[in-house]
């Protein structure tokens, strides 16, 4: 059962899609090498809804990959968002291990997403044409005494603003600026992004990706 306090903040509004993640354990289950296949190639896929279950998954890959190796390791990111501190999570490994973590968005990085995007240094990060982002405040829902949704409420303000001030210094926007873009759905193409700073390279190829 997840903590109370750890269900209620959220950086998207969509529910977890069980039979997703059913369907993907399925296949991974039907392909046996693709798992070893992936860890060769140093690739790490993140698809779906972010939760306490995907974030443990993804920091098991990085760390066993970090200490295989000290070669960089892509982290393709195809997700609606989720959980703030599955995020956080995955958003602080990837500058807390040693290699190179070079993030790859494709689809849509949106939300909590987008905040383990920008945990990957300036330079390492990369999207595919058709990529868009999605920056927004985070979502609670909150219920109880009123002195309880009043400390709920104090902590998803203060959530925002480490995340807007995280936003405004990996991408070089004004705080400001940053504070009214994600004050509602903040939508940008790749070419968006990287005119924002979210993003430094837009590619069409692997061998594009230094």
């Amino acid at each position: 059962m997840l903590d109370p306090l750890y269900s209620r903040f959220r950086l998207d509004d969509e529910d977890d899609d069980e039979d997703d993640d059913k369907e993907k354990d399925k296949k991974e289950r039907q392909s046996p090498g693709l798992g070893e296949k992936l860890f060769k190639a140093r690739m790490i896929l993140l698809f779906g809804g972010i939760n306490d279950k995907v974030s443990r998954e993804i920091t098991a890959q990085m760390l066993a990959m970090a200490a295989d190796s000290d070669e960089p390791i892509k982290l393709v990111i195809n997700s609606p968002g989720g959980h703030v501190e599955s995020g956080d999570t995955v958003h602080d490994l990837i500058r807390f291990i040693k290699p190179r973590v070079q993030v790859i968005g494709t689809g849509w990085v949106a939300s909590a997403a987008a905040h383990i995007f920008l945990g990957a240094y300036r330079e390492d990060r990369y999207c595919l044409p058709n990529t868009r982002f999605l920056l927004h405040q985070p979502m609670g829902g909150v219920r109880g005494p009123a002195v309880d949704i009043d400390i709920e409420a104090t902590e998803i303000i203060k959530m925002r603003e480490r995340i807007n001030r995280t936003i405004a210094n990996e991408t070089g926007q004004p705080y400001e600026k940053v504070v009214k873009d994600t004050d509602r759905n903040f939508w940008m193409s790749a070419e968006e992004a990287r005119a924002y700073g979210a993003v430094t390279h837009i590619v069409r190829s692997i061998d594009e990706v230094l």
